[in-house]
């Protein structure tokens, strides 16, 4: 059930953001736009090491290259554009859901939670 859930994450991302972005802002650099990203590849590592959690380095490399994809099936639409900034965003995410599920683990081993 966690890892049909975490591809059901993934699948939810990757429409989202293959849509065309007609209603969004033509800024340069835009910051709200590099949370999103952050934010969603945090819930997504968080959610895939949840599902997975004897494969964290795994998990970590998928999810790296998984924002890169999406940043290359971007530009091949026509109507999105790919840009490293935003893989960025998608790796200080990925970094921050790591980091929550790891102090998660340790607060959990402190307590004597399994």
């Amino acid at each position: 059930m966690r890892s049909a859930v975490f591809v059901f994450a993934c699948l939810a991302v990757a429409v989202l953001s293959l849509l065309p972005g007609t209603a969004l802002p033509p800024v340069a650099f835009n910051v709200w736009d590099k949370a999103q990203h952050a934010a969603a590849f945090a819930a997504l590592a968080a959610l895939g090491l949840w599902a997975f959690p004897r494969q964290p380095v795994a998990v970590v490399g998928a999810l790296l290259g998984y924002g890169v994809l999406i940043e290359l099936a971007q530009g091949a639409t026509g109507w999105r554009y790919g840009d490293w900034h935003d893989w960025l965003a998608d790796a200080v995410g990925v970094t921050l859901g790591w980091a929550a599920w790891r102090c998660g683990g340790v607060v959990r081993g402190r307590m004597g939670v399994a």
